[in-house]
């Protein structure tokens, strides 16, 4: 046996900041596959074939403990769960032996040969062995089949028969212990219960190599099975999901993926971080490899959540697993399925083994080091590896990135900023003051929280007290916006109200080819909505669709972007003609029109910016603010004569002049950012108070943005303030992926609605506990926050639904009775049957159509 090794250097510093070799023996036989296990105070592993050897993780200066009752050689162990007494179970082609710990230790001191229970005989080749949460059933994978046996009486208590390959893994349900799940050779896993003996779900083949490994995740209620090709299948366990596909990852994409957000943060780092040291680490020629799911482990990270170097990390909603491969150690998430850290094996020549045969990993619970067993694919070294994972995380974490950035601006406008320019009519714009909320004087500024445990992500439960309306908003409104704050709909929105599931009305929106492409509900009251077409029209309904719709024509291209201003008095509209249109909703006519003399490219978004006092959009791969004035008088004489104006008064490129797919940024108060997304698949933060780019990250998707969503609450609601940081980044064939501004990390993914050519829309609740996307099976899809899988499945359309958007606005009363809660618009494309606007209700658990 061998003492522990020396201390080695990584790129960050000394590698005993990150990994210590502890212990290392030869065994005569060969080690490329041989059964490997790890507990909170052992590790085991056979040597030499048929003996079973046990390490003490805690203090490597015990003895090891050697233990022989197997004459062929061992090919499965498995710990108990219990601390007292502590059991392993190992198996061969001849023998299951349990063996206690402690009684063994015991007849060692005294001089004895300790001695297991037999606890079966000649039953096949055994691959896995499970023992139960409580330690008295055992699970024997021998062969195509699974032996529940009994610990106290030694007696087959089920047979579970199904597989028509070997089974290769087994896991008890924490939270069902009558639950067992298998995955085999042969591609599926399965659902047992094994009270019964009876067979609850059989998955379809899932890949073309055999499924390695298997971990039930408790805190996500999720399922975990790796492949022979490094690919992991994500299932949801949830009661009623029906074990529903979350996500499938590649292992070997994630990793390329990792490096390149890795270096790309390292040349932001100033000049005297970035020079690694050489000593013990050798950066060799890359190798193709593939990556096997050998083992999966849970992950605590809970102890290195508060070092202010890793950032966005929380131990109440980060869910995270070690990934052990042949090429190394992963650290993956399971809320937004990115990889937090990647140990390579061959990245530190000084380890004995640079390729596994065999890896098992354990991590205690609030403790900062993790304990990795290692089996040589080429040779016969085993080596118990002790990591430091606050180090590891730390040196591949991003430095402060986005930390500074808030949507709510924290100082006052400078005098320098592009947010100062005022015409000669108009007086200097006030400093912007900072949004209020209920919960913001005891909320600290940290990481946004997703429980997992409850519904809502936690933003919600604001105490319910005065309503948020930006007191900046001076601007006089008309008639019809102040009979409407005087209504039924000033009350607050219901921050706890069940998200539609029921079709409640749809209405006929255009005859012919003509899709819809956008569609918004008017901010400030919730009483208008906007929606426009492929056939260059732009419609304004009531938020109930009752009455004719005002028709608004111009655009000689189909409307790909429409807006409302603050006031609902406005409405701005972008085509793929080029052209940017501002209308009257009031006098339903065309008040201002920008075209190609003013653009150089086309613009693809533009919206109202700092509460309707600039427009803002996006040309090409420039970001341009413009200052309008509309002229209001009703002189009948002079009312021909032109007198609205636009100009721009600030225009800044991206970094890398890449073309902006999609942009956005808050207007129903005063904020200073604005987001950007770009071809290159970057997201960058621009800060116009300082007129300058704040941060930027690379990678965001697989393919370019098409819309970035904002949690903007509404006017009838409150959110704590943390929540305004949350948005949301889609594009298509990769999910929806859910992001703090904060910390510009990505804190969980949406999968689950197919959108894999046509780019769907998204939207936020204006309580910010759903998110709601469009998919092109002619549904929508509707996720909470806290999971990472859709909630409920929404039908009604003939095609894709192209875009969704949620009312702003307080439940409805009139025709509705006792009040119902309309709560979604979808759009689709509907090419045979017309155009279909819907909008769905929720009235207590009834739903009414009309």
């Amino acid at each position: 046996m061998g003492e522990p090794r020396g201390i080695f250097c990584s790129a960050q510093g000394c590698v005993g900041d990150v990994i210590i070799e502890q212990r290392l023996v030869e065994s005569k036989e060969p080690a490329s596959h041989v059964p490997l296990a790890c507990s909170a105070q052992y590790c085991a592993f056979p040597v030499d074939g048929n003996v079973l050897c046990l390490w003490n993780t805690t203090d490597p200066s015990y003895q090891p403990l050697t233990l022989r009752g197997h004459h062929e050689p061992i090919t499965a162990v498995a710990f108990g769960n219990t601390v007292s007494p502590l059991l392993i179970c190992s198996a061969s082609q001849d023998y299951v032996i349990m063996w206690s710990l402690d009684e063994c230790r015991q007849k060692v001191l005294q001089g004895l040969s300790p001695r297991g229970v037999v606890m079966g005989t000649l039953l096949g080749q055994v691959l896995c062995l499970r023992l139960s949460p409580d330690d008295r059933t055992v699970a024997v994978c021998a062969g195509n089949k699974i032996l529940m046996l009994d610990i106290e009486s030694r007696s087959i208590l089920a047979e579970l028969e199904g597989h028509r390959g070997h089974v290769t893994a087994a896991e008890f349900c924490p939270w069902q212990t009558h639950i067992i799940i298998s995955v085999s050779e042969d591609r599926s896993f399965k659902v047992w219960d094994h009270h019964v003996g009876s067979l609850i779900y059989n998955s379809p083949v899932l890949t073309a190599f055999p499924l390695l490994s298997l971990l039930i995740d408790a805190k996500s209620r999720q399922l975990v099975t790796g492949c022979a090709n490094g690919q992991l299948w994500i299932f949801s366990l949830v009661e009623g999901h029906h074990f529903r596909c979350v996500t499938r990852v590649s292992l070997k994409k994630k990793s390329e993926s990792f490096s390149r957000r890795v270096e790309s943060r390292l040349c932001c780092l100033p000049e005297e971080s970035q020079h690694p040291c050489t000593h013990g680490l050798e950066k060799g020629d890359e190798v193709e490899a593939s990556l096997p799911v050998l083992g999966l482990a849970p992950c605590d990270l809970s102890a290195i959540v508060s070092a202010p170097c890793v950032c966005g990390l929380s131990s109440e909603t980060t869910s995270c697993l070690w990934i052990g491969s042949s090429a190394g150690l992963f650290i993956f998430n399971l809320a937004n399925f990115e990889l937090e850290a990647v140990l390579h094996y061959r990245d530190f020549r000084s380890l004995s083994i640079h390729v596994a045969g065999s890896c098992a990993v354990m991590s205690k619970a609030n403790d900062d080091k993790a304990i990795c067993l290692l089996t040589s694919l080429f040779g016969r070294k085993i080596v118990m590896l002790e990591i430091r994972v606050a180090a590891l995380v730390r040196s591949q974490q991003g430095h402060d990135a986005g930390r500074h950035l808030s949507v709510l601006p924290r100082t006052c406008v400078g005098p320098t900023s592009p947010l100062c320019f005022t015409t000669a009519k108009e007086s200097k714009t006030p400093p912007a003051p900072q949004r209020q909320s209920a919960g913001r004087s005891t909320v600290k500024d940290q990481p946004l929280v997703f429980h997992t445990k409850v519904r809502s992500s936690g933003y919600a439960s604001a105490p319910h007290v005065t309503m948020f309306s930006p007191k900046a908003n001076t601007r006089k409104r008309g008639d019809h916006s102040s009979r409407c704050r005087d209504g039924p709909r000033s009350k607050e929105y219901p921050l706890e109200s069940s998200p539609p599931t029921k079709l409640y009305k749809q209405r006929v929106l255009a005859h012919g080819p003509a899709a819809a492409h956008c569609v918004q509900y008017s901010a400030g009251d919730g009483q208008w909505l906007a929606c426009g077409l492929a056939n260059h029209l732009l419609l304004a309904f009531r938020a109930d669709l009752s009455g004719t719709p005002t028709v608004f024509s111009g655009h000689d291209g189909a409307v790909s972007t429409v807006c409302w201003s603050h006031d609902s008095r406005w409405l701005l509209s972008a085509s793929q003609d080029g052209t940017l249109r501002l209308w009257s909703l009031r006098r339903a006519e065309l008040a201002l029109c920008l075209g190609k003399d003013v653009f150089s490219k086309p613009v693809r978004s533009a919206q109202f910016y700092y509460v309707d006092t600039f427009v803002l959009l996006s040309s090409g791969p420039e970001l341009q603010l413009l200052k309008y004035h509309i002229d209001t008088c009703k002189d009948e004489i002079q009312r021909y004569k032109q007198k609205n104006r636009c100009k721009r008064v600030f225009r800044l490129p991206t970094t890398g002049r890449t073309e902006i797919t999609s942009l956005s940024a808050v207007n129903d108060f005063y904020s200073y950012l604005v987001l950007t997304a770009g071809r290159n698949r970057t997201l960058e933060v621009f800060d116009l108070n300082a007129g300058r780019s704040a941060a930027m990250t690379v990678e965001v998707h697989s393919r370019p943005v098409h819309q970035i969503c904002q949690n903007k609450g509404s006017s009838f609601t409150t959110q704590q303030h943390e929540a305004y940081n949350l948005f949301a980044t889609t594009a298509s064939g990769d999910g929806i992926k859910l992001w703090d501004l904060r910390t510009l990390r990505c804190e969980r993914l949406f999968e689950g609605h197919p959108n894999h050519g046509y780019p769907c829309g998204i939207a936020f609740s204006p309580c910010g506990r759903y998110v709601a996307s469009g998919a092109e099976d002619r549904h929508a899809y509707m996720y909470d926050l806290g999971s990472s899988t859709f909630s409920h499945r929404l039908a009604g359309h003939t095609d894709t639904v192209t875009s969704v958007a949620f009312s702003p606005a307080a439940p409805q009363e009139g025709r509705l009775g006792r009040g119902g809660l309309r709560c979604v618009l979808l759009c689709s494309q509907c090419l045979s049957f017309g155009r279909l606007l819907s909008t769905t209700e929720m009235h207590g658990h009834v739903a009414h159509e009309h």
